[in-house]
């Protein structure tokens, strides 16, 4: 280091060339320079003087140099980090400058045990405008990598729920078949005892099946059969068994999902983002605020990055993110919430009152409507917001909306509408929203009101049930302009 003072161990040879001292020695006088202890810093110059002196050693030099090296303890240690992480930040930056992508892709691989930090790198991408795929079993590796396209495709071992055996045995059974046609094709491909219904599950979940099936929800009735039939497969083999016309294959026009098609209905988007949120630790597809934008715009119009400092309180809308409770010096507890609307994200406090008013309804990953009071906090400079109220989805629209509107055409109702409509509307009764019908017959249009005894709670699930039956842009909830 050119006669400059730069590592501890240097502290250590000098006190022992110069000064006599043990290696034992220098460690205690390295020790007490970090403590910066005045009287033990005072005991150590004696000793290193008398030490100076019996090794031959001008005592007046050697207290000059034990001034440089007593001086050093105060700055040299953070120098010298400084120095070091300054290169590597130099050459991670200049990495991540022109090889974007594979820069991004190491770093979630080196930390992809750790959600809370893949989580950061993933929005990360996002900033950098990077195309994220999904796992995918015709094409992910162990940990995260590029594809031709230049697209990361996210690594299999970040998947909850598939360990290290399974992911070798996915890769291996690629590598011998190319790529895999089906969730059946699949199973058959990898070795016997390798795969499991749990593992299985997990990959449907994440969307690993995504671009060889259709629905997650098909995918997933399907992995049972798909394991037997994988499972007989093998004991023939093993068993030397083949058909008469050689080993049994699907019809090659014969769809493998076919059976299942109309027996199963697609998830909502609620139950497909929950299902990465499971098996990845975040949402990758899209965001639970995205089902509910336009709706909620009518309750809460303001989004989270547009939030400014008012006097009058403002109605906001978001996802549950984060979740701080804390005790304040009265022994009382308050909590900061962390609300998210993809715009951007808000803190917002609720003191004691209103904490144990609300703390039911807080609800990470939940959607809510909520009253803050926003102000300027010049001691941070930025803005600090105040919970006043807090409603949840339903208690929001049976605040906010008219009610649930279905549109219907004449040429959709069977002699057993009215039975069906009942029939569909009944787990829901409460005194909550009033339902409304939209009907076109042959020759007029009319709005028909249901009784009170039709009144029901405006939950997502009776939205899916009714448009599940009557069409998705047949059913909605509807507000006053």
């Amino acid at each position: 280091t050119f006669g400059v003072i730069v590592y501890q161990e240097q502290v250590m040879q000098i006190a022992q060339v110069l000064a006599g001292y043990t290696l034992g020695g220098a460690d205690m006088l390295r020790r007490a320079m970090g403590k910066k202890k005045p009287e033990e810093m005072a005991k150590q110059r004696d000793t290193f003087r008398e030490g100076a002196i019996s090794v031959g050693v001008d005592p007046e030099l050697a207290m000059k140099i034990f001034d440089l090296v007593e001086k050093f303890a105060g700055y040299g240690f953070n120098k010298s980090h400084s120095a070091a992480y300054a290169v590597v930040s130099y050459h991670t930056l200049w990495l991540k400058t022109h090889y974007p992508a594979p820069f991004m892709a190491a770093v979630l691989t080196a930390d992809m045990g750790n959600t809370d930090k893949v989580v950061i790198f993933i929005e990360e991408c996002r900033d950098m405008a990077l195309d994220l795929i999904l796992p995918d079993v015709n094409q992910a590796e162990f940990g995260f990598t590029v594809n031709p396209e230049g697209s990361i495709v996210y690594g299999l071992g970040a998947i909850k729920g598939v360990g290290e055996g399974p992911i070798e045995a996915i890769v291996a059974g690629r590598n011998k078949v190319g790529q895999f046609n089906d969730i059946f094709h699949f199973c058959k491909s990898i070795e016997k005892g390798k795969l499991n219904k749990r593992v299985m599950e997990a990959l449907v979940r994440c969307g690993a099946f995504d671009k060889i099936g259709p629905d997650r929800s098909v995918l997933f009735a399907c992995i049972g059969d798909a394991l037997k039939s994988a499972d007989q497969d093998a004991k023939n083999a093993a068993a030397g068994m083949m058909d008469m016309f050689g080993e049994v294959e699907l019809e090659e026009d014969k769809d493998p999902y076919v059976d299942y098609l109309n027996k199963v209905k697609d998830w909502n988007p609620k139950q497909k983002l929950q299902g990465e949120k499971d098996t990845l630790g975040l949402f990758v597809t899209g965001h639970p605020f995205d089902e509910y934008e336009t709706e909620v715009r009518r309750m809460a119009r303001t989004k989270i990055a547009n939030v400014q400092a008012d006097k009058k309180p403002q109605r906001l809308a978001g996802i549950i993110v984060g979740l701080r409770v804390m005790r304040t010096k009265r022994g009382d507890n308050m909590c900061i919430l962390t609300l998210d609307d993809r715009s951007g994200r808000i803190e917002i406090r609720l003191f004691s009152d209103n904490y144990e008013r609300f703390k039911e309804k807080l609800l990470v990953d939940h959607l809510v409507i909520v009253e803050v009071e926003v102000r300027h906090d010049s001691y941070n400079d930025a803005l600090s917001a105040n919970m006043n109220n807090l409603w949840s989805i339903v208690e929001a629209r049976n605040n906010f909306c008219k009610g649930i509107k279905i549109k219907l055409h004449h040429q959709q109702l069977g002699k057993h509408f009215v039975r069906e409509l009942n029939d569909k509307l009944l787990p829901f009764q409460a005194d909550g929203s009033r339902v409304w019908l939209d009907y076109t017959g042959q020759s007029a249009e009319a709005r028909l009101t249901l009784g009170d005894a039709f009144l029901v709670e405006p939950c997502d699930d009776l939205l899916y049930r009714l448009r599940d039956q009557y069409g998705v842009d047949n059913v909605a909830f509807f507000y006053d302009d």
